[in-house]
């Protein structure tokens, strides 16, 4: 499973459209293969900041929602609404099972 950490930090005048395009590409990403999940946050310390947290199943899935032309303009037009450059942090894992 591929773990992907991302955030931007909006500037003030412009977290509306931020939170809507966020969630209108978080809801798109959900619906495509390999998708676990897909969520964005609002850091509780700064507002203004945004916290990504998705889950692939595999690299050749995320790497397929990356070519998604959807994909490119979000990140295109969120990092135009940022006041800090967008972060992604991508990670491989596996579940661990605790008994």
């Amino acid at each position: 499973m591929i773990i992907i950490i991302g955030s931007v930090t909006i500037r003030d005048e412009t977290i509306d459209e931020a939170l809507r395009i966020s969630q209108e590409h978080v809801n798109r990403s959900r619906i495509e293969a390999g998708c676990i999940s897909h969520g964005v946050h609002i850091d509780n310390e700064d507002p203004n900041r945004l916290v990504f947290v998705e889950r692939w199943e595999s690299m050749e899935h995320l790497e397929q929602h990356f070519q998604v032309t959807e994909s490119a303009e979000f990140v295109g037009k969120i990092a135009e609404l940022a006041s800090v450059a967008p972060t992604m942090e991508l990670y491989q894992s596996a579940s661990i099972q605790r008994h």
